[in-house]
């Protein structure tokens, strides 16, 4: 599913064999899931959505989760990928600032 921008409910309930119904329940329940929708009502569900559904789907159906336990691991695994994300970031301009004092001080000139 990674080539597409949007996914409709239809598709997304297919690839988790779920009803539509359980998904807009979802969106209802967890604040983090929230696919774009259109003027007409339709939702439209971006990869990071999926990302979503995915974990929730995990934690409810496979491992057998409470909504309100899933909450707090979805909470917790969203706060953990923020501060991956800031790391990330933090490192990448660690590195640019690094290959720039490596320019500066590169004896070419």
């Amino acid at each position: 599913m990674a080539t597409k921008r949007y996914w409709t409910i239809s598709e997304v309930a297919e690839k988790f064999g779920v009803n539509q119904s359980l998904l807009r329940y979802w969106e209802k329940e967890f604040p983090a899931l929230d696919p774009k929708k259109h003027g007409s009502g339709k939702r439209a569900y971006t990869a990071k959505d999926i990302e979503i559904i995915a974990v929730l789907h995990e934690l409810l159906k496979e491992k057998g989760y409470t909504i309100d336990g899933a909450k707090r691991q979805l909470r917790q695994s969203l706060q953990e990928n923020q501060r991956m994300v800031e790391l990330r970031n933090r490192l990448e301009h660690a590195k640019e600032e690094l290959l720039r004092i490596a320019a500066d001080l590169d004896p070419k000139d």
